[in-house]
């Protein structure tokens, strides 16, 4: 039996309905990076009033798996949704905006966690499938990697997966229309930090110190050059500072500076080149200065690099669900990154985007004004349980 035969419009408006429900009490109690306890918790009793097969929680500290069966045997299938919000106050004067001051859901991982519980709600009272899905309600995705904490904590050990899939509502992109490439779909994500010490001296009379910021100044201009004059033109980098620390008062040249920013690529000899590069010009610009510099260089995720079969499965489940006139297949890669990429690393799998058009909804990720858009928790519900029942079809029963 098909999905459309199944959730009729009046079955997916009171989904839809609830998944709203859900998503407005999340976005309300936001809680960031593995401090998702109210939310795991609200998750879990969802899924056991589902009566899904099993639960299992404290996977990479605060995340949640829980376990659903088809009619028959057959593979794992694993389905994502983050769950952790951001460390920023929200502007948003409607009735479910964050009751914590300083956190909100400014990602729409609120959204994601709604829809996959919808597909949940769904797959454990219709289970027209053959194989074990896995829902993965995952952790701190913002800055801490809590998807490379799931995998570390036996993720794949624990559950035979045979291929995972994430998704990610995506401002800018019509509401209700899917993306999807294989290769490069969203950059690494690496820091740094360089230090400079230097001199401390009167302001009045430099002569007598070492400046580091004159120093940092023509650093921060260098570090520029790596994208434009090291880096292929045919290869993608984005070196951004994003932090400069030095100084206290007027007349104080400072023995300090700090410069920190933020490092993008989609390619791992391009990710090792731009680290070296980093270090020997900051280096090169120390000892030209007579001071020294202290690199701290960090890499935090890797880049989501979708699997060929995986993304032309999603395409496909896509496809079925809207049309394919509303599917894009070969959008342009982004330079943002995401920690899905672990489990891409560990098992075969795809991330795909869900458009969440303009209008309120539409203003950018990490935006103070920011909030998910209500209308596709209904098209990404009808995407978890497409893909599905595209992977794990059951037998056909004819003669």
């Amino acid at each position: 039996m098909s999905v459309s035969s199944l959730l009729t419009p009046d079955a997916l408006a009171a989904l839809t309905r609830e998944m709203q429900g859900w998503r407005h009490h999340l976005h309300a109690h936001p809680e960031t990076a593995f401090e998702e306890v109210k939310t795991a918790a609200f998750v879990v009793e969802r899924l056991q009033a589902f009566g899904v097969d099993e639960i299992h929680q404290g996977i990479g500290k605060t995340g949640v798996v829980g376990i659903i069966r088809g009619q028959q045997d057959g593979p794992w299938l694993g389905l994502r949704a983050d769950m952790d919000a951001l460390d920023l106050h929200e502007d948003n004067d409607f009735a479910h905006r964050s009751q914590t001051p300083g956190k909100m859901h400014a990602c729409g991982h609120d959204g994601h966690t709604a829809m996959l519980l919808g597909a949940a709600s769904f797959l454990a009272r219709h289970r027209t499938f053959a194989g074990t899905v896995a829902l993965i309600f995952q952790p701190a995705e913002e800055n801490e990697g809590g998807g490379r904490a799931m995998v570390e904590d036996g993720l794949f050990e624990r559950f035979p997966i045979a291929s995972v899939y994430g998704l990610h509502n995506w401002p800018g992109l019509d509401s209700g229309h899917f993306a999807i490439r294989p290769g490069p779909m969203m950059a690494s994500y690496d820091i740094f930090e360089i230090t400079l010490n230097g001199k401390g001296a009167h302001a009045a009379m430099p002569h007598l110190g070492r400046d580091v910021l004159v120093a940092s100044s023509e650093l921060v201009l260098a570090l520029q050059t790596i994208a434009a004059r090291t880096v292929s033109p045919l290869d993608s980098a984005v070196v951004s500072v994003t932090q400069i620390h030095g100084g206290d008062t007027w007349n104080v040249l400072p023995q300090i500076s700090v410069i920190r920013g933020t490092v993008r690529t989609f390619d791992l000899a391009v990710q090792d080149l731009v680290e070296q590069r980093l270090r020997d010009i900051a280096q090169g610009i120390a000892v030209l200065h007579g001071i020294t510099a202290t690199v701290r260089y960090e890499r935090r995720y890797p880049p989501t690099i979708n699997a060929a079969e995986q993304s032309r499965i999603a395409a496909q489940a896509a496809t079925a669900v809207v049309g394919a006139e509303r599917v894009d297949l070969d959008p342009r890669p982004s330079m943002g990154a995401e920690d899905f990429a672990f489990l891409q690393q560990a098992c075969p799998g795809a991330y795909i985007w869900l458009g969440a058009g303009p209008g309120q909804s539409g203003c950018m990720l990490h935006n103070p004004g920011y909030d998910f858009n209500d209308d596709i928790l209904g098209v990404g519900a009808r995407y978890w349980v497409q893909l599905v029942q595209t992977i794990l079809p059951l037998p056909s029963t004819g003669a």
